[in-house]
């Protein structure tokens, strides 16, 4: 990494402390020209720079350039808070965005950098630097630290950041013990969604949900930061699978599954207490309280105003689309939802980023919603309070109704797809091929998840501004799973060699009274577990893929990447394990929690025809080992397949059992959890850079000339890839 492009980094460091002050381990200080400091500071620069310069370890000189016109983004109060949701601040957001992009090369950008960090709403400074970051040519493998450790105040109890002022003003650094995190905070075991906290409060999982929107960015000028292959779709199968997993986890905790927030004049029953307080901002998340109903919301700070009634229209209009199979162009002009890119219209239409087909027309839904809800409170700001958890993506999963919300989404989403042809064996057969058996192997035994609690770490040293330097941990507990691996045997009567997509699915069996779940419930429960190609050779077959190369998660690790920690530089290949975009579901949250007795589940597999299913690009140097529900930066998502298939549409049968073709396969699976609290291990799995023939077989293409393991593995990056032949140019 070039040192331009390292001293970027330094603004994830401390993000409230001026730049001028000491950044980083090095502690390097940015030289400001005079007219970059801000007006309380100028009578003082030359105090300043002295002060804070003679102690550094490091100055890194600021270009003092033309600046561009900011006078958009900084309406955003500095000590206001930042929400995605509202319009306004998507808009002073996209120009943000758009004038770091601008910027000639990177030093420029960290002129205008420099100028904004004194200036601008940390939340939003903080956002769209990332967003520059990931998209710009120049700054490409540059990772951005983790949200929880530059703003730990959205993810963890307030409590821990007093008793961190006062460990790192007496301890000394490398001495601090971790600073515990209790465990159900926000509530006691007097309210029923208490049980299901660990879910919701899990600093993964919202992780999880902010990188996502960080990565697919509603807002900027230029489409292509936005415009990403099948966006929408992604935007309705992200939600749509947390929305599984979240009644999976109910299920497993005697809840009912989450009943959908589609009357907009009834009360929201349940209430919801953060207990998060806000560093930027200096107070504390407002509360929801039971029984509050959302109203007009007319704030004039937020340049609000707009009527539940409204509200409704934007949900009638998205309904009469669905019905008609057409949607209205701002010209009147109608165009088809058709099979293939329906949904994607659909999902644009939903969250109303610029890619939306008629978007005064069609309104704001998905993001009015959060907005409504966030303002339930105080919906007129006579009491000057700002928005609730709702109204920020790495805090709305917190709130019980984000899944009442996205339900309801949801929702409007299968109505479309109930008005899609079922697939027929053309497109579920693989003629050939059959799945004769599934198991799992595990240490909680054969065909048996395992899950525990587990006590982690992380790191808060990065994101407490004004305290003595060094680092600061906390402990908290989450849910686990036992590593586990698949064990799938395939019968090949094609008679050559065939490449095939493994799809595996969980979903429950019964709900939390034991009763069975109907045929079509459990098609829309189906959970994601993993997605990966594989070569099968003429005759049998046995596929082992392991729980840790799921498609759909990251590790640990990653979910909480220690920047310092990287082997060398970006893109070289010692680095190439570490560099990755940070988007993926956490892999300690792949497995549902289950129940001491063991809950039931069903595990589906199924081997689709790769020929159908594959995408030509090449993904060597990407991230992309959690693309089922974050796709690939900068490439199109790997898998031309529906997302969800083949419980993506409605099925014309009665039960799983009476779906299965000879290419699927189902077994009775239980998830048990053991009451216990393990501390995390610290060697992570990697991957395997030696030829281990039970992960990758040798792949022969259809001209029969042969690859050596070492070759395929200088060539491909599981789980997707293609091979281009040097023989006849096959791509297989």
């Amino acid at each position: 990494m070039t040192e331009a492009k390292r001293n970027l980094l330094l603004f994830f460091d401390r993000p409230i402390e001026p730049c001028f002050m000491q950044k980083g381990e090095e502690q390097a200080v940015f030289e400001l020209p005079d007219n970059y400091y801000p007006e309380k500071y100028k009578f003082a620069s030359n105090v300043i720079a002295n002060r804070f310069g003679n102690d550094a370890n490091k100055t890194i000189p600021v270009r003092n350039i033309a600046l561009p016109n900011l006078s958009l983004p900084m309406q955003l109060p500095y000590n206001g808070q930042f929400s995605l949701f509202i319009p306004k601040h998507r808009q002073m957001a996209g120009r943000l965005i758009d004038i770091f992009m601008g910027m000639r090369d990177v030093e420029d950008l960290t002129s205008i950098c420099s100028f904004c960090q004194l200036r601008i709403n940390p939340y939003m400074f903080n956002y769209c630097l990332s967003v520059a970051i990931l998209h710009r040519p120049d700054t490409k493998g540059v990772d951005i630290p983790t949200f929880a450790q530059t703003f730990p105040d959205k993810f963890v109890d307030p409590k821990v950041f007093r008793k961190a002022r006062e460990v790192t003003n007496v301890v000394p650094n490398g001495s601090r013990m971790p600073i515990p995190i209790n465990v159900n905070y926000t509530a006691s075991d007097l309210e029923p969604e208490q049980r299901v906290a660990y879910f919701r409060e899990d600093i993964g999982v919202n992780l999880h949900h902010w990188h996502w929107h960080l990565v697919y960015p509603g807002e900027a000028a230029d489409p292509a930061i936005v415009n990403k292959d099948r966006r929408g779709e992604l935007f309705y199968y992200m939600h749509q699978q947390i929305i599984c997993r979240f009644n999976a986890e109910r299920y497993c905790n005697g809840l009912s599954r989450v009943r959908r927030y589609n009357d907009f004049r009834q009360p929201i029953e349940e209430g919801y207490f953060p207990k998060l307080d806000s560093q930027v901002a200096s107070r504390a998340w407002p509360p929801r309280f039971s029984g509050t109903t959302i109203r007009d919301l007319e704030r004039p700070v937020d340049l609000i105003k707009i009527d539940v009634s409204q509200l409704e229209t934007m949900r009638d209009r998205f309904v009469q689309a669905i019905e008609t199979l057409s949607v209205t162009l701002p010209n009147g002009r109608q165009v088809t939802l058709d099979e293939e890119t329906g949904i994607d219209t659909l999902g644009n239409m939903m969250e109303s980023t610029i890619l939306s087909p008629n978007r005064n027309y069609y309104g704001d839904f998905h993001n009015m919603g959060h907005v409504f809800i966030s303002f339930a409170h105080d919906p007129d700001h006579r009491h000057l309070e700002q928005f609730g958890v709702m109204g920020d993506s790495a805090t709305a999963m917190r709130d019980p109704v984000f899944y009442r919300w996205h339900s309801y989404i949801d929702d409007l989403f299968q109505l479309y797809k109930y008005k899609l042809t079922p697939y027929g064996n053309d497109k579920l057969d693989f003629p050939g091929i059959r799945v004769s058996g599934i198991s799992v192997e595990g240490t909680a035994g054969t065909n048996t998840f395992g899950t525990r609690w587990e006590e982690s770490t992380v790191e808060l040293g990065r994101g407490l501004d004004f305290t003595p330097r060094g680092s600061v941990l906390a402990k908290y507990t989450h849910l686990q799973h036992e590593d586990f691996t698949y064990v799938i045997d395939v019968m090949n009567t094609t008679g050559r060699g065939v490449m095939a997509t493994v799809r595996i699915f969980m979903a429950p069996i019964q709900n939390e009274k034991g009763q069975p779940l109907p045929f079509d419930e459990q098609r829309k429960s189906m959970i994601e577990l993993d997605k990966f190609t594989t070569s099968l050779n003429a005759g049998n077959n046995t596929i082992r893929q392991r729980s840790v190369d799921s498609s759909v998660t990251i590790p640990y690790s990653r979910t909480f990447a220690d920047q310092s920690t990287r082997p060398g530089d970006p893109g070289a290949p010692e680095s190439a394990e570490f560099d990755f975009c940070g988007c993926g579901w956490p892999h300690h949250m792949l497995i549902p929690k289950g129940t001491a007795g063991g809950f039931p589940v069903a595990l589906f597999v199924m081997l689709s025809n790769w020929e159908q299913d594959r995408i030509e690009q090449d993904l060597v140097g990407t991230c992309n080992d959690a693309a089922s529900y974050c796709g690939i930066r900068d490439r199109r998502y790997p898998d031309r397949r529906a997302m969800g298939f083949p419980f993506d549409r409605p099925i014309s049968a009665n039960s799983l059992s009476d779906f299965l073709r000879p290419n699927m396969n189902v077994r009775q699976c239980t998830i048990r959890f053991r009451d216990v609290t393990l501390p995390r291990q610290r060697s992570e799995p990697t991957i395997v850079s030696e030829y281990d023939s039970t992960r990758r077989p040798r792949h022969t293409c259809p001209c029969n000339e042969s690859y050596t393991p070492a070759e395929i593995d200088a060539l491909i990056r599981k789980p997707y890839y293609y091979i281009k032949c040097n023989h006849k140019q096959h791509i297989f």
